[in-house]
């Protein structure tokens, strides 16, 4: 069963990413598991979001979003 997030008002990527994994480095690896919702900047309430395993994060500059390369 996958994990899933909930959004409250004015949660945003790097927000939601250091909430769930303590560093905003995994924002990339969140999207990529919500490709459905990746246009939105500022969620709403109540957005469910499915979160990736981010136990298998790659230190990798490959997986760092595009304003952190």
């Amino acid at each position: 069963m996958a994990t899933t997030y909930r959004t409250v008002q004015g949660d945003m990527w790097d927000s939601i990413a250091h909430k769930l994994a303590g560093t905003s480095d995994v924002v990339a690896q969140l999207i990529e598991a919500n490709l459905d919702k990746s246009d939105i900047y500022i969620f709403s309430a109540g957005i469910e979001l499915t979160v990736p395993d981010f136990n298998n994060y790659a230190a990798d500059e490959e997986f760092y979003p595009p304003w952190k390369k």
